[in-house]
């Protein structure tokens, strides 16, 4: 009975914010302090194995047992925390599918020869001098295109890192400014879920939503372009000299045919006309498979006792083909079904935490105490970044980051007379483009899982990403562009 009284709950667009009086904001920081500090230890004293290849999981549970613990003291149920999990589990069953489909995808895409041929005539194309602002630039097209940072990864994104590996790039340059274009990308195309609900939070419309973003993100993408642009100038590469020989080893290992791209091809149409990205993902794995029977008998046969099982293995396990260039081989890589069981455990355990957390009221706790120190216009802003970083890194989901901040901060924007697209526009400069800077986030743990490279490697050149909440603060600080309700 005390906790009905206690405890309330606001459905959003069926995400339940839950508010808990008995809680104070020290309770709610002891689980925060205590995952940051254990994280922290694992990965700058015991190099990501304090508790062997899992530690991370491991971690995550522990802060969720903590938070349970905060829970109790605090009269909540354990029925309540473990329904929240339950509804995070259910929120994160698609993406874990999409998961399980780009593993698959990479490993078809492989044996078929769709990524060599990528890395093939990309390496024909793309120079080292242009190689980092053309990958933002492709990157953003493609994901304005389709709406979807994710896919723009799974697809152009595997074959730049493959092109720019190629070419003696860092991968870790290469990740950063593939994911600086996809979320540009993701952040301004009306087709993107996370462009829909952050105006749906602040309570403004769709198209007014992007026409106001474009003055914070235009200028973001311009700076990063300029970056990437200075970074080329620097990097010291040796794929142009050895570029023949790599062209020669691929030619000489794949059956290499324009024909290959009919598969992406397809698949970011059928993205393009919105059919459901796990439709289009299995599209795309069974039509890599036709197409590796067709083009690359010779490279199936090498792979297994059978076609069939070279292309099971390549869907479900590790498969590597070897060249006569010990790069290709190495990059001529992928893990399956199986390489995503890692970011998979690691999503479902962040989940743990974030559900129990947000069932014990800390989440809210710890917005509305940011909310509490908003006195001027730029605290406010100020609030709402840190909330929405905040969350990031606490609940581990991109929605939540956008969800509660938008519904905790829209009437104190309403209460400074400030238009709902200031809120919609802050919400995705600092809750939809930061998620993929934490690794234990669902964004971040997809995007290294999928390209291959850690979030510790991209995060310092995702440059579009970690610098669109300076950008939405310095506009903030100085009242460029900050729209006021007209009082009629």
């Amino acid at each position: 009975m005390q906790e009905k009284n206690n405890i309330s709950e606001i459905k959003v667009d069926n995400q339940n914010i839950i508010e808990n009086k008995e809680l104070n904001i020290w309770e709610a920081l002891i689980p925060v302090f205590i995952l940051m500090a254990l994280l922290a230890y694992n990965i700058f004293y015991a190099d990501g194995a304090w508790l062997g290849d899992y530690s991370n999981q491991y971690i995550l549970l522990l802060g969720g047992l903590v938070a349970a613990a905060v829970g109790f003291l605090n009269k909540v149920s354990i029925n309540r925390m473990v329904s929240e999990v339950i509804e995070n589990w259910k929120s994160v069953f698609v993406p874990i599918l999409i998961l399980f489909l780009v593993g698959a995808l990479a490993g078809t895409w492989l044996v078929s020869g769709i990524i060599p041929a990528m890395v093939y005539y990309g390496l024909q194309v793309l120079s080292p001098e242009i190689f980092l602002p053309a990958s933002v630039i492709i990157a953003a097209i493609i994901s304005l295109a389709t709406g979807s940072s994710w896919t723009t990864s799974a697809t152009v994104g595997i074959a730049l890192v493959g092109i720019g590996s190629a070419l003696g790039i860092p991968t870790g340059m290469i990740a950063g400014a593939v994911i600086s274009g996809a979320y540009f990308g993701d952040k301004m195309s009306p087709l993107s879920d996370t462009t829909n609900l952050a105006p749906a939070m602040a309570g403004t419309d769709l198209f007014t939503h992007i026409k106001y973003m474009m003055y914070t993100t235009v200028p973001t993408i311009i700076i990063t372009l300029i970056v990437f642009a200075i970074l080329s100038t620097t990097i010291d590469t040796t794929g142009t000299a050895d570029i023949s020989d790599l062209l020669a080893s691929i030619n000489n290992t794949f059956n290499i045919t324009p024909l290959l791209f009919i598969v992406p091809v397809v698949v970011i149409a059928m993205i393009l006309l919105k059919t459901k990205p796990l439709i289009a993902l299995v599209v795309g794995v069974v039509l890599a498979a036709i197409f590796a029977f067709i083009f690359q008998a010779d490279v199936l046969h090498t792979l297994a006792d059978s076609n069939f099982k070279a292309i099971t293995n390549a869907i479900l396990t590790d498969t590597q083909v070897t060249t006569d260039n010990e790069k290709l081989t190495e990059l001529f890589s992928a893990g399956g079904m199986n390489g995503m069981i890692w970011t998979i455990l690691l999503i479902v355990c962040a989940m743990v935490f974030g559900g129990i957390m947000d069932a014990i009221g800390a989440l809210a706790k710890i917005t509305k105490a940011l909310l509490s120190i908003a006195t001027s216009v730029f605290g406010l802003f100020t609030s709402t970044v840190l909330s929405c970083l905040g969350l990031n890194v606490i609940a581990s989901d991109q929605y939540l980051a956008l969800v509660i901040p938008g519904k905790m901060f829209k009437k104190a924007f309403e209460d400074k007379g400030l238009a709902p697209e200031n809120l919609s526009r802050t919400l995705e400069d600092s809750g939809t483009v930061t998620s993929v800077l934490i690794p234990w986030n669902t964004c971040g743990a997809y995007q290294a899982s999928v390209l291959g490279v850690g979030v510790g490697e991209y995060a310092i050149y995702a440059v579009f990403n970690y610098l669109s909440p300076f950008m939405t603060l310095l506009f903030a600080a100085f009242r460029i562009k900050i729209r006021e309700v007209v009082k009629k």
